[in-house]
């Protein structure tokens, strides 16, 4: 998908403080060899890479643009380098595998899981944040208008079905890989924000790439409806985002 830098970073300070949550579920020890799957323009990878002392960091999306925003921004060290790839075909062993609002892309969690944490050491951690807001108001609206003529021939009837599971089900999953020191917990992060255009505004930057990139022309003629429909269910201004968040750490016994 073609993600655009400064339409994701338009709310990075309300994009980031669910990292620093995830970060604080690491348990840091010298040495590690990391990875960062959906790295993104790699700011946070670099605040990642800072609190692990002595430890060699490698930053991982699917994204080019991306990349190049975290190469431009010089964020590469002696310890951080980011590297174009496929997170869900994560090679190598890692002590730490890091996740930070990525993986919502990648599809079949239940093997999507397991398979990332086959990838740690003994001892390793798998540390992810995801999130879990496909139920939101704005997301529905984004589905029915979808399915609305003449965006639905456009589309080819192409729906975008979140694969987050819920929290009981990924500890179910990690107990079943016989992890140890495992957490799990959803967690709602309210934003504040002027109105509902700007709600469309976050959802330009995420949930609406994928619709983007199949649109075409008839991407300001569907951003207008949802606008509309946005303002009738969410008047308020300013207006309560509540964005809800899993997070989720485990280690490899």
């Amino acid at each position: 998908m073609p993600w655009n830098p400064e339409q994701y970073h338009k709310f990075q300070s309300e994009r980031s403080a669910p990292f620093y949550d995830l970060l604080k579920l690491v348990e840091i020890r010298a040495h590690m060899k990391v990875v960062d799957l959906g790295c993104g323009t790699g700011e946070l990878t670099r605040v990642l890479a800072d609190a692990l002392p002595e430890s060699n960091v490698t930053g991982l999306d699917s994204s080019g643009q991306m990349l190049t925003a975290a190469r431009a921004a010089s964020y590469l060290s002696s310890n951080l380098r980011f590297e174009q790839g496929d997170l869900s075909q994560l090679t190598g062993t890692w002590d730490l595998v890091f996740s930070n609002a990525a993986i919502q892309w990648c599809e079949d969690h239940e093997k999507l899981i397991p398979q990332l944490f086959s990838k740690l050491t003994r001892g390793g951690q798998l540390c992810i944040q995801i999130p879990s807001n496909h139920n939101h108001i704005s997301h529905l609206l984004i589905r029915e208008t979808a399915k609305e003529a003449p965006f639905n021939k456009v589309l080819n009837d192409f729906l975008r079905i979140s694969p987050v599971l819920s929290i009981e089900e990924y500890t179910k999953i990690l107990s079943q890989q016989n992890a140890v020191n495992i957490i799990v917990f959803e967690k709602v992060y309210p934003h504040v924000l002027e109105n509902s255009d700007a709600v469309v505004e976050w959802i330009s930057g995420t949930a609406l790439v994928p619709y983007f990139e199949r649109l075409g022309v008839h991407k300001p003629e569907f951003l207008e409806i949802l606008r509309r429909k946005m303002k009738r269910a969410m008047p308020e201004s300013p207006l309560l985002y509540p964005f809800r968040r899993i997070l989720f750490s485990a280690i490899k016994s």
